[in-house]
């Protein structure tokens, strides 16, 4: 096993020798393997690791104590991967509160869905206060017609999330399949909504594009 000393780790994750001596005085980062009471060498998992808290941190913006708390429930092995990557998107997920007129609506919508497509979902799940947060919010604005179509949403990101778990869980490790988690959850909310910006254009370019009396005078 390739072993490096701490400053090869540092270029190699690009992670500085301050912040990686801090990430082991705080746990997040296992110790290396001691050569002598000052030195320490270090392995592929500590590089995959600092990956994965880099990620946490500057992409989903997590504090150091919440990534601690992840990584702890990643690393129990008396849980299933499928648990222990849950944390990881609970983390991602702040639990919000549904807007009060026409929450407890939205929430059981949201529940009633679930349950229709037989979604394997625990009751507690953040997304779905988000999800109830997000539709109240459409029927206090007047939009409850985008609110009434969720299967059409349901079927788009299924078929989404079929590809992307067999993707991350082509990974060899619970970190890399953590990384990808993270990465992919927030990068992949950026592609879709762009993704979605161009369809729309493109739509209404389509449908709405001719001006009045255009089709008259041709």
């Amino acid at each position: 096993m390739a072993r490096m000393r701490i400053g090869e780790l540092s270029r190699r994750s690009g992670v500085s020798v301050p912040s990686i001596k801090f990430y082991l005085r705080e746990g997040l980062l296992p110790p290396g393997e001691l050569t002598s009471p000052n030195q320490a060498d270090y392995a592929e998992a500590h590089l995959r690791r600092l990956r994965l808290i880099r990620a946490l941190i500057d992409l989903a913006g997590l504090p150091v104590a919440r990534v601690k708390e992840v990584l702890e429930s990643l690393d129990s092995d008396d849980q299933a991967l499928h648990h222990r990557i849950g944390a990881v998107h609970r983390a991602l997920a702040p639990t919000r509160q549904p807007v009060e007129d026409d929450g407890a609506r939205a929430e059981a919508q949201v529940r009633e869905l679930i349950e229709k497509r037989g979604w394997a979902i625990e009751p507690d799940a953040p997304a779905i206060g988000t999800l109830a947060e997000t539709i109240a919010a459409l029927y206090a604005l007047g939009q409850a017609d985008l609110a009434a179509d969720l299967d059409s949403y349901a079927d788009a990101v299924e078929r989404l999330a079929e590809r992307e778990v067999a993707a991350v869980a082509s990974r060899p490790d619970t970190d890399r399949i953590a990384e990808s988690v993270v990465v992919g959850t927030i990068l992949g909310e950026r592609l879709m909504t762009a993704f979605r910006l161009l369809a729309q254009e493109h739509v209404s370019a389509r449908l709405l594009g001719s001006a009045p009396g255009d089709a008259e005078s041709e």
